[in-house]
């Protein structure tokens, strides 16, 4: 579906009375930067609680089945993978029932507004994802939808993949309070969830794009009003020196915020900031590398990186699931929700 359907949507509501105030205790998980760090950390222990008790893949199933008789509706604007799949598998691993909605399908396509959609999805469904190509499109939903809405990406953020990012450092070196990160390429909307992140898990950010491809000035702001550890600079070689972790992603996303360049100019601009082995050599020697995926091997990453030791891009992509499951946890499970991750509790 075109952001023009979704502009229509905006357009329409307003004719609408606004939402009731009962539906403002809503669990809504849309960016980082609204839940407490404390918050952000049970998540992340909940997930890995119910990751171990998968023993592998031994036994998917959770012991409880926490989300028996629930439908979490997915509704997709725009293409994906890992999204769908974490999200379908990770529902039904928790006893529940995913209903996949393409908006191309849906009413939305032919004039009916978000808040419309959004109050008579809440009669039928449990909760909803939406990941969309229009970042309005997310807010609104979540300002007339009467059940939990989840950000599965958007073109300001994509904060399930931070999540899923953080858990995986953390598996393989323990906390990130405290770590230095680097950020190469495009100052997209997975940066945005990183600098989000970063201030709320206590790490420092060094982030090198080109000047005309900085993460926007009102997220660097707030950062610094968090007392955030951010640095800018435009190059990378200052940014990865020493640092515990490296990250990329592609440089022609479908959430590009850098419109008003030309796609081969995009790319030639981001040239200088290819992770290569020369630039992995500078950081720590235990330095992780990560990318959210869909990888351009030989664009934002040579192929000796991707596939090197320090590389952890497919535990990355698994921990979607786990990341996610947790924050399925917190946003449905009420009072008890922490249980869900309980070790001794199954």
């Amino acid at each position: 579906m075109s952001n023009s359907h979704f502009s229509q949507s905006h357009q329409q509501h307003t004719s609408h009375n606004a939402p009731h105030q009962e539906h403002k205790s809503l669990r809504h998980f849309l960016d980082i930067k609204d839940l407490e760090s404390h918050t952000l950390r049970h998540i992340l222990d909940v997930a890995r609680g119910m990751k171990q008790m998968q023993q592998g893949r031994q036994f998917p199933l959770h012991p409880r089945t926490p989300l028996a008789g629930r439908q979490i509706g997915l509704i997709f604007s725009c293409p994906s993978t890992r999204t769908r799949v974490s999200f379908e598998v990770g529902i039904r691993q928790l006893g529940g029932d995913a209903v996949v909605l393409s908006t191309q399908d849906m009413q939305l396509g032919r004039g009916e507004t978000i808040a419309d959609t959004a109050r008579v999805l809440s009669r039928f469904v449990d909760g909803l994802m939406l990941r969309t190509s229009n970042t309005h499109a997310l807010y609104e939903l979540a300002r007339w939808s009467h059940v939990p809405v989840i950000n599965g990406l958007t073109p300001h953020s994509h904060p399930v993949q931070i999540m899923a990012d953080i858990m995986t450092y953390e598996e393989h070196r323990g906390s990130v309070q405290g770590r230095t990160f680097a950020w190469v390429g495009d100052g997209n909307n997975v940066l945005i969830s990183l600098i989000e992140a970063a201030v709320r898990f206590g790490f420092t950010l060094h982030i090198a794009t080109p000047e005309a491809m900085k993460p926007p000035q009102n997220v660097l702001d707030w950062a610094c009003h968090e007392n955030g550890s951010i640095k800018w600079t435009p190059h990378p070689h200052e940014a990865v020196y020493g640092v515990d972790c490296v990250m990329t992603d592609t440089w022609t996303s479908m959430s590009h915020t850098h419109k008003d360049m030309d796609k081969n100019a995009h790319c030639d601009a981001l040239k200088p900031y290819q992770v290569n082995k020369v630039l992995m050599d500078i950081a720590a020697p235990d330095a992780l590398f990560m990318h959210c995926l869909p990888a351009h091997i030989g664009e934002e990453v040579t192929e000796d990186v991707f596939e090197s030791r320090h590389s952890v891009v497919f535990d990355e992509a698994e921990n979607r699931l786990h990341a996610q499951k947790g924050i399925l946890a917190w946003a449905f499970g009420g009072k008890t929700w922490r249980s869900w991750g309980d070790l001794e509790g199954h």
